[in-house]
């Protein structure tokens, strides 16, 4: 399975790497829907829904309180750095991930979409304005919930998408655009479950670009994938990448 995919990969200028929450997780971040994700612990709606933080932001901050010590703490694994290694070689156009994490841009990824938003900013509903997140968490054991430094509303969250919000049209489009024109589509740590994300690596397979997917469960584009590899990103794509430098340099 390596081979045929470095194969692939080796031959490609233009490919889209499209990324889940399986390659944050071997950073020690939770996913969502896993057996161990936080909707097991966390009702979704109650937690991370537009509708509910509105009438009371407290009760996500509340969560973001005791889980930022191991969001803070994660660094980039290595499957961030081969998909990063991978851009630098030339056979990566850009990254589309539905994580909020920013680690690919920590691994060295120059080109990446993050289609959910990225949490390491708040914004503020009332007037637009923008701090680091590292600061408003700060201030939450005196502060709940927290107040926007510029105009003292409440209404501050992460600058990610909550249920109830549409995907930022920019990155949507960006994505698309890239999808539109890759000679070949990698899918890491995705269960290619959540729409509208997960119709971006399938305009990239309508366009005619061959499909890998490395993901440690069964996904619903398996069977239109010319390879899946069931692994963790971790140990699948260093070996891919390597395998593919063999090739390229042959």
């Amino acid at each position: 399975m390596i081979e045929r995919a470095a194969e692939l990969l080796a031959r490609a200028h233009q490919g889209l790497v499209f990324t889940g929450a399986g390659v944050s997780t071997e950073s020690g971040i939770r996913d969502f829907r896993g057996p161990n994700g936080l909707w097991k612990q966390y009702d979704p709606y109650k937690t991370a829904d537009i509708r509910y933080f509105m009438e009371d932001p407290t009760r996500y901050w509340t969560i973001s309180r005791e889980r930022w010590r191991t969001y803070k703490q994660a660094h980039p694994n290595p499957g961030h750095y081969a998909i990063a290694a991978m851009e630098e070689a030339g056979h990566v156009s850009a990254v589309v991930t539905q994580n909020t994490d920013g680690l690919h841009a920590a691994a060295g990824s120059r080109t990446v979409i993050e289609l959910h938003g990225n949490g390491s900013q708040v914004v503020c509903l009332d007037c637009g304005g923008r701090e680091p997140r590292v600061d408003v968490q700060a201030r939450l054991e005196t502060e709940m919930p927290p107040r926007c430094r510029l105009c003292s509303g409440t209404f501050i969250k992460p600058a990610v998408v909550f249920f109830g919000e549409a995907l930022p049209a920019g990155a949507l489009a960006d994505a698309y655009a890239h999808a539109a024109t890759a000679d070949l589509v990698l899918v890491v740590g995705s269960s290619l479950q959540v729409y509208p994300a997960a119709d971006i690596p399938m305009e990239g397979v309508r366009a005619g670009a061959p499909l890998i997917i490395v993901n440690e469960e069964r996904t619903p584009f398996d069977e239109l994938a010319q390879v899946v590899i069931r692994a963790k990103s971790g140990e699948a794509l260093p070996q891919l990448l390597e395998k593919a430098q063999q090739l390229a340099g042959a």
